[in-house]
């Protein structure tokens, strides 16, 4: 069976989303922003939500882990949690 790991920052609205990633872009740690930003219990694990299989995460969100690229910053996802800023950590 396949399985991903990822870690992301859950925040309330789509213009806070992409401010998040814009600091991410210009090399700010994702990590430490899960860890300010986020609402997200695994905010205190600097977001990562370790490792998990499709079909566990609300669909939007398990699309984007399953078929986005691997160590790149993804999003606004959204869901109906919040907006999601995602990186997905490996895929095996």
């Amino acid at each position: 069976m396949t399985t991903a790991s990822a870690r992301h920052i859950l925040v309330a609205t789509e213009q806070e989303c992409i401010a998040l990633k814009d600091r991410i872009s210009a090399g700010e740690d994702f990590g430490q922003i899960a860890m300010e930003c986020s609402s997200c219990p695994s905010k205190a694990q600097g977001g990562d939500l370790g490792e998990f299989g499709p079909g566990m995460m609300v669909k939007e969100f398990d699309e984007a882990v399953f078929n986005g690229p691997i160590s790149e910053v993804q999003g606004p996802v959204k869901t109906q949690f919040g907006y999601h800023l995602l990186e997905v950590t490996s895929r095996n």
